[in-house]
């Protein structure tokens, strides 16, 4: 008897109803189709693939990036009773094999591999074997995005077509363009292959964006009304993250760091105090935030640049999951742009892709210099449309756009006659007039650009400089050590032929002006705190005693419908969303005895 994708919604997770969105992939998926799904943080598209392969009478092979996604994604299955298991690195030898030799013999229906463990050769002549129904890639954009400079085995999953012709491929990620887009599709099915494309919109979410003056002033600006809310710190490095914690912590917030540098069990238990308790800030690196179920995430702080728009937006998309008011701040300067080229450069892939991922970052910047909606810019590039914001900088407080082609010709000139060999402090202290040792050596003092513009801040012209680089009149040579070099456009403004405009510059705002009033932490009124809290101690207990996330006990929506339907008997319990069959016979009644007892 074939299950009903409705029907395992209910029975298996407890929900009554289906998102926007998931029913159509679902279909798709059942009915042995290929499919992409483009579906936003927060979307629920583990579900999307998860249904499907408990319907499927064949197997199914989960391809995923990170341990602590597999790890997290089975252990909440394994709650839900589904027959699921994962291999990996961090397991024993042991484990690994005798979750292999329980895959081979049928006792395991769904399998979470990395894609290094999968396209091994010993393991693919197994799986050929086994009569795989579907093949699911998560995160798929990999495949595209970081190509062989990142996951060489990624780029290799697109030979599933051909080793497995007989099987069904689907992937999923939460953002792409479409360039990305066409790219997945063409390696992962020949193109053969179905396009969910859900609305990249979030309007719950305001958008800023500011030039980086002195990180630690404008981040406790940012966060000056925000103590008791939970959000994110993004950081370049690990180093970084540690020492923002260590800041907030001494400036009155309750901040914990996360990277992939920490032992396995710090960052499981640093993940679980970010999902039971409430005001914590995360600083983290990109190693934080695929796969976390956390609603109430009311701001997320970037203190220096993101890799590319994909990347950005997949952060700020963990930000008010809750559909409520929240906020986004990301600061960054030249520094952090060089950072970036040189980042690109050393990786170890072909100059095709290099020049790929130059094209996503000069995107970036385009957006971080854009006068118009930031809503709209951001949309846009996915291919998307909206009306403006109203929320965003620049919709709350509009530009001032001025003439800039008389400084303009003053830093080009002053890069034209130094030859083209230096970066951002050296020109700027060309213009302001620096008598350093290395320009006096170099005799750059006796140039005609020397100290031209030495009224103006250097702060000043470091924002201004960042916009000409954004419009791409200056490009940073990386293998000049960041040297700046004139472009065609560049030299035209040089010589007079084009104009520039430019946003205009107040060095003393820093931060974005506060779009929202101060959004609650939770969905629940202020007299339930204390048994909201109860609530999230028994669960973090339950979850300890597994050796599991707490979130896979019961995700943060679910202990708020309970206070909120006060369930009195166990058949009041299976009303509650998120709560299905296998989770009401292990955590039914110790959480109904919570819900009912005396105070």
């Amino acid at each position: 008897m074939t299950l009903n994708p409705k029907e395992v919604l209910k029975q298996t997770f407890g929900y009554e109803e289906f998102r926007q969105g998931q029913n159509e992939i679902i279909s798709s998926i059942v009915n042995k189709k290929n499919v992409l799904a483009i579906m936003p943080t927060g979307a629920g598209k583990s579900l999307c693939y998860q249904i499907p392969a408990i319907i499927n009478e064949k197997k199914t092979i989960v391809i995923s990036p990170l341990v602590a996604l597999m790890d997290d994604q089975v252990s909440a299955l394994k709650q839900n009773n589904v027959s699921a298991e994962r291999l990996h690195s961090h397991m024993t030898d042991a484990e690994n094999k005798e979750i292999w030799n329980s895959f081979c013999n049928g006792n395991i229906k769904i399998l979470y591999m990395s894609p290094e463990a999968l396209m091994n050769q010993n393991k693919i002549n197994v799986i050929k074997t086994l009569d795989i129904g579907l093949f699911v890639i998560d995160e798929a954009h990999c495949i595209s995005k970081w190509g062989p400079g990142f996951r060489k085995d990624y780029e290799a999953l697109s030979q599933l077509k051909e080793i497995f012709p007989n099987s069904n491929i689907s992937a999923f990620t939460a953002t792409a363009d479409k360039a990305t887009r066409e790219d997945i599709m063409e390696k992962l099915t020949n193109s053969n292959c179905e396009l969910v494309l859900q609305g990249f919109k979030r309007p719950n979410l305001s958008l800023s964006v500011y030039q980086k003056f002195n990180w630690k002033d404008q981040l406790l600006k940012f966060l000056s009304d925000r103590k008791g809310q939970s959000g994110i710190v993004y950081c370049l490095s690990r180093k970084n993250t540690e020492e923002v914690a260590e800041f907030l912590n001494q400036k009155g917030f309750k901040s914990i760091a996360y990277h992939a540098g920490q032992d396995q069990n710090v960052r499981k238990d640093n993940q679980n105090i970010f999902m039971t308790e409430s005001g914590i800030v995360m600083a983290a690196t990109i190693a934080f935030g695929m796969g976390i179920d956390k609603p109430d995430v009311r701001f997320i702080a970037h203190i220096s640049l993101p890799s590319n728009i994909e990347s950005y937006y997949q952060e700020v998309g963990r930000a008010g999951r809750d559909g409520k008011p929240s906020d986004t701040m990301m600061i960054y300067g030249l520094d952090d742009l060089f950072q970036r080229r040189r980042f690109i450069e050393e990786d170890d892939s072909n100059e095709e892709h290099k020049r790929m991922e130059h094209r996503r970052l000069d995107a970036l910047l385009a957006y971080c210099e854009a006068s118009s909606c930031r809503q709209a810019a951001l949309l846009g590039y996915f291919g998307d449309k909206t009306e403006p914001c109203g929320i965003c900088d620049n919709c709350v407080n509009p530009p001032e756009m001025k003439d800039g082609t008389v400084l303009a010709q003053k830093v080009l000139s002053a890069i034209y006659r130094t030859g083209q060999y230096f970066g951002s402090t050296y020109i700027i202290d060309i213009l302001r007039g620096t008598k350093s040792e290395k320009i006096i050596k170099n005799k750059h003092n006796e140039i005609k650009t020397f100290g031209v513009g030495k009224e103006i801040q250097k702060e000043y012209w470091q924002n201004f400089i960042r916009q000409l680089i954004s419009a791409n009149h200056i490009s940073i040579d990386i293998k000049k050590y960041g040297a700046y070099q004139i472009t065609e456009s560049g030299l035209k403004i040089l010589k007079g032929e084009l104009t520039f405009k430019y946003k205009s510059i107040d060095i003393k705002d820093i931060v974005p002006k506060k779009q929202y009033k101060k959004a609650e932490n939770i969905n629940v009124e202020d007299k339930e705190l204390p048994l909201l809290q109860k609530l999230k101690d028994l669960r973090l207990k339950l979850a300890k005693e597994q050796n599991v996330p707490a979130f896979v006990v019961f995700p943060d929506q679910t202990l708020h419908h309970m206070i909120e339907i006060k369930p009195k008997t166990i058949e009041e319990m299976k009303q509650i969303i998120g709560i299905g069959p296998s989770k009401i016979e292990k955590y039914g009644a110790v959480f109904l005895q919570m819900l009912t007892q005396k105070s």
